[in-house]
């Protein structure tokens, strides 16, 4: 049997194991950058939810911050472990939204960050809502890669999710989001 690669073994493994992916919505930075990305009026006829994300964002290192339904009130739980090839370090931390990507800084011009943020479950009303990040950048020999895992502390369905830089910078021009629909079994 020949192994798969990529998108298709991508599929295979875990929560996932079924999906089919629908493009719901997408988003490109324009000029002069933007404070926030939404996606609002999301359906919930998909199990979960990816976000696709190549970006920057700020003068400084930096990551995506996001936020469900537009709440503040309810806690979130986040956990990150990342590594820059010199140090590695891991974290917690409780807030009202979810850190779930890294972001290049503009200091490195032309170097956009990558990065895949699914979130699971996201229309059950039965539990509460995890989501999981991965990315990373090289910046001509240095850079970082990062994973991240969070939980919102609400059952309400997702309907709506914000994006901003968690420094309070703005996205770079040509950031560029698009958010997936994952059809179950």
């Amino acid at each position: 049997m020949t192994p798969m690669l990529g998108i298709m073994a991508s599929q295979i493994s875990g929560h996932l194991a079924s999906g089919a992916y629908a493009s719901i919505a997408t988003a490109t930075v324009g000029s002069g950058g933007a404070s926030s990305i939404t996606f609002s009026s999301i359906p919930s006829t998909y199990t979960d939810l990816q976000i696709r994300a190549m970006a920057q964002g700020g003068a400084s290192a930096a990551a995506i911050n996001v936020n469900f339904n537009a709440d503040t009130t309810s806690t979130a739980y986040w956990h990150l472990l990342y590594g820059t090839g010199a140090t590695a370090a891991a974290y917690t931390i409780s807030t009202a939204y979810i850190q779930a990507t890294t972001l290049s800084s503009t200091a490195n011009t032309n170097m956009f960050n990558a990065g895949v943020i699914d979130i699971l479950d996201y229309a059950n009303t039965n539990k509460n809502k995890t989501l999981r990040g991965l990315s990373g950048y090289d910046a001509n020999g240095s850079g970082t890669v990062a994973l991240y895992s969070g939980q919102w502390i609400n059952t309400a369905a997702i309907t709506s999710i914000v994006l901003t830089v968690n420094n309070g910078t703005n996205f770079s021009q040509y950031s560029h989001f698009a958010l997936y629909g994952i059809k179950g079994a």
